[in-house]
């Protein structure tokens, strides 16, 4: 558990320094990484608004949960991790940005582990406004006058710029080394559906749920027309797996199709490699996992949704009751992301479907990001590099917002 910060005054920010911060804090709020949830760019703001005005003291769990997810003054921290699980997602989409060009060369605003109270370190480039500690200290880099040099120091002073030349140097190999390791995974996982030369079939779950459409007024865009239609409809969630999907084969010079689970076909199947999306409003995903040692279950009512385990079949921990979902929006929700050749088609098949839509959610996100993949594949090497493999996630909705997934369980054939 992340304990509270001690109070800390915060009288040590210069007027420049809270400019350049408040620029980037605008910038990474606005990100993609950002830009498509509430709460993460509003806990942003909360701690470096409040640090960079001096209040620090108040940068407390408690407080933030009164004050960004509306909780009662009383609520019991222990058993509501609102604010541990939001600040863990914080830093890990904070790191996500920091990975990417030009991203890493700009002021860093950073969250360290087991403090609410953020730090702020000076762009790689430019005017170096050093270390800004919580509680606004700051250390800043004083070059000394060579006047004032004695030989002994011009002798340290060299020194420590050789070893510094060696550490940028151990520091790139390292980096080059991760990425290569990183890039290697993600293009070994998908290398099933790039080596087809054939289309890549996207199979979403879709929704006939509408017989109506609400049009807008072109010389009155707000007077809205209610007309008759029938319309297909996609789950948000859904379509936030499929985007990223779609992405990734856009960025690899790979041509792709997009069908509705009910427009598929067979033969659709028998063309290509697919990329199913969505589970228990997907057939399609229903029927080639059944097969599989991790798939999909329910009650006949529908009242709870389980992933079974093939090898345990009493297992019933990865599940969901729809009556706790529907009332708290609160929730541990399940995914499975599966990658195989289908023995009907012989064509590669990857599964992404969660029992919930945070569940989907957090499957499109493992898919499609090298850290992730990577922990993947080490697996599948440590289990003798099977082709097929399947993989069981969780993650922890709150507010009907997932956090990062987690791997449960895995199986490679």
């Amino acid at each position: 558990m992340l304990a509270d910060s001690p109070g800390t005054k915060t009288e040590g920010f210069s007027s420049t320094a809270k400019v350049a911060i408040g620029e980037q804090l605008n910038r990474i709020v606005t990100s993609p990484y950002f830009s498509h949830s509430k709460r993460l760019p509003s806990f942003l703001r909360f701690v470096v608004e409040h640090t960079l005005a001096g209040d620090a003291e108040t940068i407390k769990e408690r407080t933030l949960g009164i004050e960004i997810f509306g909780r009662d003054p009383d609520y019991n921290t222990a058993s509501d991790p609102i604010v541990r699980v939001t600040a863990a997602e914080l830093r890990k989409r904070m790191a996500q940005y920091y990975q990417e060009h030009p991203h890493d060369e700009e002021l860093r605003i950073s969250l360290p582990s087991g403090s609410y109270i953020p730090e702020f370190r000076g762009p790689r480039t430019g005017a170096d406004l050093g270390l800004i500690k919580g509680d606004g200290t700051q250390t800043e880099l004083a070059a000394m006058s060579p006047a004032a040099e004695r030989p002994v120091h011009r002798r340290l002073r060299n020194t420590a710029a050789v070893v510094l030349v060696v550490l940028v140097l151990a520091a790139a190999c390292t980096i080059f080394i991760w990425q290569r390791i990183h890039r290697s995974a993600f293009n070994e996982f998908w290398q099933p559906v790039f080596a087809d030369s054939n289309p890549v079939l996207l199979c979403i779950a879709d929704q006939s749920e509408y017989s109506e459409i609400a049009l807008r007024d072109a010389s009155q865009p707000e007077h809205q027309i209610l007309l008759k239609d029938t319309l297909t409809a996609v789950v948000l969630d859904d379509l936030g797996a499929t985007v990223k999907v779609a992405g990734i084969l856009q960025a690899n010079n790979r041509a792709y199709t997009l069908k509705g689970e009910g427009a598929t076909t067979l033969d659709d199947l028998r063309s290509g490699p697919t990329v199913f999306v969505g589970a228990f409003d997907n057939a399609w995903t229903l029927r080639l996992t059944h097969a599989l040692r991790y798939h999909f279950a329910n009650d006949t009512d529908m009242t709870h949704l389980w992933i079974a385990d093939g090898a345990s079949a009493g297992r019933s921990d990865w599940n969901i009751d729809r009556s706790v979902q529907m009332a708290t929006n609160n929730y541990r929700d399940y995914a499975i992301l599966a990658r195989f050749t289908d023995v009907n088609t012989g064509k590669p098949a990857i599964v992404v479907a969660g029992i919930g839509r945070g569940g989907t959610r957090v499957a499109g996100e493992f898919l499609t990001e090298n850290a992730h993949l990577a922990q993947l594949m080490r697996l599948a090497h440590a289990a003798g590099g099977k082709k097929n493999l399947e993989v069981v996630l969780s993650t922890q909705i709150i507010d009907g917002e997932p956090g990062s997934p987690k791997i449960e369980a895995t199986y490679f054939w």
